[in-house]
């Protein structure tokens, strides 16, 4: 049944929501602490000894991805537009088959730690120098302080908290056990924090189908286009051409070369798992849409009158779409369940974070200042380096009242201009032993002096109401974000290519195993960081067998899912 308005402001905790939340906490600790006594190399802290399973190591890559941005984001983006936004969702499921299939095996073969220092040994120094800078000062300034931000959104307007006290809390309880207890105890936190976090969303979109009069009464209440995925070309936000052919470069940006999430497959235990690994969390991916953006278009069609509509039609509110549901919907006990859930995402999420800034410092810097640092010099350092993330989180406490909705959808669309050149250097540098080290930092330079100047633009634009008149310029600013990506991959790797095809051809002995033309090549040991090469059992023909048959199954599954919402 629609509702005119919403009950209540915010909802009031219970002894049994208090509890739930309470147990959820110790149950977190006393993972944390476990894996404290057990680290003590830089493979234990840092990679987990190197011996998890698929099913942790799937849902870790879940939970570091999904945070507390995702209930607000991605509902809000249901309430103002329908499920189109979901694409981003299911194109993982599809960019994560690519990380376990043509990734890992490199990853795993070339025995490095860290993303940079596979670029190191692909390109140069240099590039791995920019690749770590870059990825660290985006892991600050946007990773973290969006996820504050959600988390302030949702705590202050669902139970009252104050949202300054609640981030301090919330950071430094996550830094507590990242810094105890390294890679492992974040993998093994993920995995009760993903059962949480699913059942909490699931129940709560349940509960709203209910009230709504399901599928049927939903879509009476929310307009048509709201269930249509595919959009024009034209499309001011997803549009087709924008989706299928720029979204999977900031896909492959962040699922298949970004630290936080890579550093949780080279923890698997051998190939087999670390791709099937990939196709859990693909599985896991799935969900979103329904448990998450499915709810923005509840709470639209449920309290239309809690929504401020544009001009234009489209609504301007959208990231009360979820709160609202939590305050109105779920009675005692359920909401310290959905707590402990939002809980769960923002310290899954930030945790990730602090880990894997913590091991770009630790390997790709201070390892390079002191390459005679023992295992325990390196762990402590890594401790440090989590800590000085943990105070760097809390500095952005006092700021997030300033971060604006408009803001959050900025710092969210950095990783358009940011991922572009690093997608091509790692995409044609594993298909193509004849670039260089010029070609990719030349690249990566010009990559982020594009992106630099459409994000100045942007800022410069709206500061100034619109006004820049340029034509070239109104196009720079105006053209969708993804066609921009699109834009920016294209010249980047042409930049690649022609610069290498102009300086002298790489050593083809340092690239053993670094590309496919060379994957079955002797490595040269010299090249290696560590004395002693990791060499993961491979995958046996059982495992090869299943992985096939679950990913054709995802495949399947998802296009199906395309097919049915188009």
């Amino acid at each position: 049944m629609v509702q005119s308005a919403a009950h209540f402001t915010h909802k009031s905790l219970t002894g049994i929501d208090i509890a739930i939340i309470v147990v959820y906490f110790i149950v977190i600790f006393a993972i944390g602490f476990y894996f404290a006594r057990k680290e003590r190399t830089s493979t234990d802290y840092f990679l987990a000894s190197r011996s998890v399973g698929w099913f942790a190591i799937g849902a870790s890559l879940f939970v570091s991805n999904i945070s507390t941005e995702h209930f607000i984001g991605l509902a809000g983006s249901g309430a103002t537009s329908g499920l189109a936004v979901g694409h981003f969702e299911w194109l993982a499921c599809l960019i994560l088959l690519i990380l376990g299939w043509v990734f890992v095996p490199f990853y795993l073969r070339s025995n490095v730690f860290t993303m940079p220092e596979f670029l190191e040994r692909r390109f140069s120094r240099s590039c791995a120098v920019y690749l770590a800078s870059i990825s660290i000062i985006a892991y600050v300034f946007t990773k973290i302080s969006v996820h504050l931000y959600a988390a302030a959104i949702v705590l202050e307007r669902v139970v009252g908290w104050n949202a300054l006290q609640a981030a301090v809390v919330l950071v430094i309880a996550t830094g507590i056990y990242t810094i105890a207890g390294g890679l492992a105890a974040v993998i093994y936190t993920d995995l009760v924090q993903t059962i949480i976090l699913i059942i909490g969303a699931v129940i709560l979109t349940l509960i709203g189908l209910h009230d709504v009069g399901g599928f049927a009464g939903l879509r009476a209440h929310v307009p048509a286009n709201y269930f249509h995925m595919i959009k024009s070309a034209t499309d001011p936000e997803f549009p087709w051409t924008g989706i299928f052919f720029g979204a999977p470069i900031l896909g492959i940006w962040y699922w298949c070369t970004d630290q936080v999430i890579v550093q949780r497959v080279l923890s698997a235990k051998d190939e087999g798992h670390a791709k099937a690994a990939t196709i859990f969390a693909g599985f896991l991916k799935i969900l979103p849409v329904f448990m998450l953006v499915l709810p923005g278009l509840i709470a639209f069609a449920l309290y239309p009158d809690m929504f401020h509509i544009g001009a234009n039609g489209q609504v301007l509110n959208g990231d009360i779409a979820y709160p609202t549901l939590i305050i109105n919907l779920l009675p005692t006990g359920l909401v310290g369940l959905m707590i402990a859930a939002l809980l769960a995402a923002l310290m899954g999420a930030m945790s990730s974070v602090f880990n894997s800034a913590s091991t770009l410092v630790t390997l790709d810097f201070y390892k390079k200042i002191k390459p005679d640092a023992s295992e325990r010099q390196l762990v402590r350092f890594g401790r440090v380096m989590t800590g000085v993330m943990v105070l760097l989180g809390l500095a952005w406490v006092p700021f997030i009242h300033l971060i604006s909705s408009q803001l959050y959808i900025y710092l969210q669309s950095v990783q358009a201009y940011i991922s572009p050149p690093i997608t091509s250097c790692f995409i044609l540098g594993i298909l193509w032993p004849r670039l260089n080290a010029q070609g990719a930092i030349s690249s990566l330079l010009t990559g982020f002096v594009l992106g630099a100047v459409r994000f100045v633009l942007e800022i410069m634009d709206r500061a100034a109401g619109g006004r820049f008149e340029n034509p070239a310029i109104r196009w720079l600013i105006d053209i969708n974000f993804l066609h921009y990506a699109i834009l920016m991959f294209v010249i980047c790797s042409l930049v690649l290519v022609v610069v290498s095809l102009m300086t002298p051809a790489p050593d083809r002995k340092k690239l053993a195993g670094l590309t496919f033309a060379t994957v079955d090549e002797k490595m040269d040991l010299t090249q290696v960081a560590r004395p002693v090469v990791y060499k993961p059992a491979a995958e046996t023909a059982m495992e090869h067998r299943l992985n096939v048959v679950f990913s054709l199954a995802l495949l399947s599954t998802v296009v199906g899912l395309w097919i049915y919402f188009r």
